[in-house]
């Protein structure tokens, strides 16, 4: 398939991408180290559990730098299609991994507003500043390649949350220190999971949809095959398939019914250059029919199984 080029919409050098999720991964490892041990001097599940969380991070920012690196690698005999979908998988499991954390914290939140259990304040608000810090920084590190990565933006709200979760530890843990409300620690868990459940969910849609080859949001299949259909030279256009190859490709098949009146070369080449054009459709396969060759299933979207 000639003039099909690859357009991949990351503004940041790839390498260089690379280099901040593995620094982002080494400093979510050294913080989980740090709070495990301050937790169990505490006596503080809560830093336990924001401990396990930081943990989540850095195995939800390795998946998405592996992923990275996999999906760069061109097609092959064994992934025609490229391996850029590795990093839609990747997505769908760091999104999956933020719903079963959020839905343990949660149940954890509940049982501990039932009975509040004593917290060593001091301890937990100095650690959770220091997590803060690091928080603050993977987000900022992964801030700009979130927007153009599905991947990138799980791994990015992976650590969204955490940083959210050391300013809800940080407040519960000063208004312990001043107050003595315990409750506190777990409203502040249920707060921060009840968020991660939300955004995980929503997240969670676009991935599921590129994974069952819907269509690309933003396209009518029938506004397409209206355009197809009005080109001079077509008789009919059936069999239409629209989905997306990875995050930010779109793809198109199609059976094309000829009406004799152009050679068959210009009207193929005409509706590419036009699918690409208004659709951004830069790979589209077409099979050429003649009236009498034309299939004798007609369905216009899709296939007879």
């Amino acid at each position: 398939m000639s003039g099909h080029g690859h357009h991949h919409h990351h503004h940041i050098d790839p390498a260089a991408g690379d280099a901040r999720v593995a620094l982002a991964v080494a400093a979510n490892l050294g913080l989980t180290l740090a709070q495990i041990v301050a937790g169990v001097i505490a006596g503080s599940l809560a830093l336990i559990a924001d401990a396990i969380h930081n943990l989540s991070d850095a195995l939800s920012l390795g998946i998405a730098l592996a992923a990275r690196r996999i999906g760069r690698r061109p097609a092959d005999a064994a992934m025609t299609f490229g391996y850029g979908r590795a990093e839609v998988v990747a997505a769908l499991i760091n999104y999956t991994t933020l719903i079963v954390i959020s839905v343990w914290l949660l149940a954890e939140g509940v049982m501990r507003l039932a009975a509040p259990e004593p917290v060593a304040g001091w301890i937990v608000v100095i650690v959770a500043g220091v997590a803060l810090v690091v928080d603050v920084a993977t987000v900022l590190l992964t801030w700009a390649m979130a927007k153009s990565s599905v991947n990138i933006r799980a791994a990015f709200l992976h650590n969204l949350s955490d940083a959210m979760a050391s300013v809800g530890v940080i407040v519960s843990g000063s208004l312990i220190l001043l107050y003595g409300w315990y409750w506190l620690d777990a409203a502040a868990t249920l707060a921060i999971a009840g968020y991660i459940l939300w955004q995980s969910a929503a997240g969670l849609k676009p991935v599921v949809r590129i994974l069952m080859l819907a269509s690309p949001e933003g396209i009518d299949p029938r506004e397409v095959l209206d355009a197809m259909r009005a080109q001079q030279g077509v008789r009919d256009v059936h069999h239409l398939h629209i989905w997306r190859m990875q995050e930010h490709e779109g793809a198109l098949e199609a059976h094309v019914v000829l009406d004799g009146d152009r050679p068959a070369q210009e009207v193929r080449l005409a509706l590419r250059d036009m699918l690409e054009a208004r659709f951004g459709l830069a790979h589209s396969t077409l099979q050429i029919e003649t009236p009498e060759t034309a299939c004798p299933d007609d369905r216009a979207i899709g296939h007879r199984v």
